[in-house]
This record gives structure tokens, C-alpha cells and sequence, in this order.
């Protein structure tokens, strides 16, 4: 049997973690749970541990010493995945913006062979973001946008964080040469990806803003994505 993994990368998500747990272990379908915490001062990976024996064999956890961003957290989790031969590998948040009933959507796609990435995605049917400002629904479907335009990716909700590859991705890519560590990683996953030859596919989602606890959302997230993907696509041409 195929074994799939989802990797959920936390820091201050004790108000979440407890539930997002539950209701990935209560899916019909089965799914292995990482979570790689940043040694979060709020408890998130002590509450974790302590549902490691309720959940055996398919829960784990990784702490990190400290908090070093999006990227190296979830590099980190591939390897661990990749290194146990889990043949599907899930990212997604710890904050129910991403409905964990949607995994068995993603999973179906991968399994069924009809893509090598599938992507849950806020802007391939219209936008579907709930309790989000119109400023940052402007940001993010623009931000979107320019990367298209930038990189050519034929993707229309590129900064999505609901993702799902086969492991044979994951292994194309080599993660020394992997530049950023904030939102703009979850792009330069996909990028990398397309341009090695894989199936990109999205998928509708309703995206909803996080109810319990707060946004890591900052400007120099935005500043890496904005001026650094310009530099990939430059980049990409040289490595051809």
C-alpha cells in the first residue's frame, strides 16, 4: 500500500494543534502526520508529544532548536519523508485554513496518476477566500499573478501552501540550491518542479483566514517574494 505523509510546520499553534490533529487522524482515509515545530514558547510540541502514544506509528514530530522559517522547516520534513519512503507528501497550515477533508481530494489525484503536483488553490474557480480583507485578497491574487507573468508557471494560485507531491518530485530536487525560506518557497517548489518536467494540477479550495491565533504574514516575506523571483527566472535560464 502507497503511504502518504502530511507535514505540518508549527510555530505557536497550541490553540490549533490538538484539533488539526484529530481531524487528519479521523480522515477515511489514512495519512501519516509530521509536525516540525520551531520550539514554539507556547507549548505546540509538548501538546503534540503528548498525543505521540494515542496515535502510534502515525504520528511524529520533530523539534527545531530554533525558528528559522517555512523553508528549512519543511526541507527538513522531505528528508525525514523522503528517507522513509513515503510515496505521497502533503504540506499544509496548522490553522484550518486549509480543510483537512481536502486532502483526500489531493490524494486521489496523485494516486490516480493524473498529476506529479497537485495543488489546492484559492484562484482556479474565481477567488475562494473567506474572512480575508480585500487588501490582502488583492495582495496575495496579484502577487499570484506577477509570478505567472514573471516565471511562466501555469499556475494561477502560485503562493499556495496546500500541496501535494509524489515523493519522485521531491527527490528531483536538489535542496542545497533551494534560495528561499518564507512564502516565496512554496513558488520556488513549484517552479522547480515544472521546469524539471513535471505534471502540475489545481484543484478548487475554500481557503478560510486562521480564527485562533495570529498571521506570520510579515513585509519581508513579501519583499523576498516580489524582488527574489525575478532573480529565479534569470537564474533558471543559466542553469539550461
Amino acid at each position: 500500500m502507497r503511504k502518504s505523509l502530511v507535514i505540518i510546520p508549527t510555530y505557536n499553534e497550541a490553540e490549533n494543534i490538538e484539533q488539526m490533529i484529530a481531524a487528519i487522524m479521523q480522515l477515511k482515509q489514512p495519512f501519516d502526520l509530521l509536525v516540525i515545530d520551531d520550539n514554539s514558547p507556547d507549548g505546540t510540541a509538548n501538546l503534540t508529544k503528548a498525543l505521540l502514544s494515542t496515535h502510534k506509528d502515525r504520528l511524529f514530530l520533530i523539534v527545531r532548536p530554533t525558528k528559522e522559517g517555512l523553508g528549512p522547516a519543511y526541507l527538513e520534513a522531505f528528508r525525514w519523508a523522503l528517507d522513509r519512503d513515503y510515496d505521497y507528501i502533503f504540506e499544509m497550515d496548522a490553522d484550518f485554513s486549509h480543510n483537512p477533508m481536502d486532502l483526500i481530494n489531493l490524494q486521489k489525484e496523485l494516486i490516480n496518476n493524473k498529476t506529479d503536483v497537485v495543488i489546492g488553490s484559492r484562484y482556479v474557480r474565481g477567488i475562494q477566500v473567506v474572512n480575508w480583507p480585500l487588501s490582502r485578497i488583492l495582495l496575495s491574487y496579484f502577487a499570484s499573478l506577477y509570478v505567472r507573468i514573471i516565471t511562466g508557471l501555469p499556475v494561477k494560485d502560485t503562493t499556495a501552501g496546500f500541496v501535494g507531491y509524489s515523493k519522485q518530485v521531491l527527490q528531483s530536487i536538489d535542496q542545497n540550491q533551494i534560495r528561499f525560506s518564507g512564502y516565496a518557497f512554496q513558488i520556488e517548489l513549484k517552479f522547480k518542479a515544472w521546469i524539471n518536467g513535471f505534471r502540475l494540477k489545481e484543484i478548487p479550495i475554500v481557503f478560510t483566514d486562521r480564527v485562533r491565533g495570529s498571521s506570520k504574514m510579515n513585509s519581508s516575506i513579501v519583499s523576498e517574494a516580489i524582488f527574489g523571483i525575478l532573480l529565479m527566472k534569470i537564474k533558471s535560464w543559466y542553469a539550461k
